[in-house]
């Protein structure tokens, strides 16, 4: 029985992660296919009595690029700039639409890294002695920095699993310590729970040395 605890736990180790990580593709797949092929599968069935499982991902991905292509010219900005004052025209939509695209820019812009300050940094939350891994966003707003009588930063803290989701802290610039490590490697860390070591050695290289 000791035998069979032992080789049970070592699969686990192993599979574990391993299927975890096809879960999350699988699902990741099979939601971007659904985004246009729950449109599109009923449309080509109807009418030619075919679909292939896919084809929402790569209309998709068609899509993307196509407007990629019109908002790099001209006359796509200009038509892009209208839709914008339309949309924020519109009550609630105008309230949304802002949030989205600044995470939007955030995320996905090519610019000069140096212009958006995504910096991992240590900040002492939820209390003073505790500290957690950051993600320095951006500086504060001017009117907020001015109500509280300081100069703050915002400071999205990742929860785990998911880095994608966490809490917004606005911090005093004094009280945030940058470290030299990547946003990936933070992510790492983050999402192990903190098992993993970027700059360290696990206990298996650790057992070859």
């Amino acid at each position: 029985m000791r035998r069979v605890k032992k080789y049970f736990f070592s699969g686990l180790a192993v599979f574990l992660p391993l299927g975890l990580t096809i879960y999350v593709c699988i699902w990741f797949l099979n939601f971007t296919e659904s985004l246009v092929g729950k449109y599109l599968k009923p449309f080509l069935l109807e009418n030619y009595d075919f679909y292939i499982w896919g084809l929402g991902i790569l209309v998709l991905v068609v899509l993307i690029l196509f407007f990629g292509f019109v908002v790099t010219n001209y006359f796509g900005r200009a038509v892009h700039r209208m839709t914008e004052r339309v949309l924020m025209r519109i009550p609630v939509m105008g309230s949304i639409y802002p949030a989205f695209k600044e995470i939007a820019r955030f995320i996905f812009k090519e610019e000069d890294p140096r212009a958006r300050p995504q910096q991992v940094v240590l900040v002492e939350w939820p209390r003073p002695g505790i500290y957690v891994l950051g993600l320095l966003t951006n500086v504060t707003s001017p009117v907020i920095c001015s109500a509280a009588g300081k100069e703050l930063v915002n400071v999205l803290i990742p929860k785990v699993p998911n880095p994608l989701t966490g809490f917004v802290v606005m911090v005093p610039r004094e009280d945030v310590i940058n470290i030299p490590i990547s946003v990936e490697e933070a992510v790492r860390i983050i999402v192990s729970g903190g098992v993993l070591d970027p700059h360290g050695q696990n206990s298996e290289d650790e057992k070859v040395t």
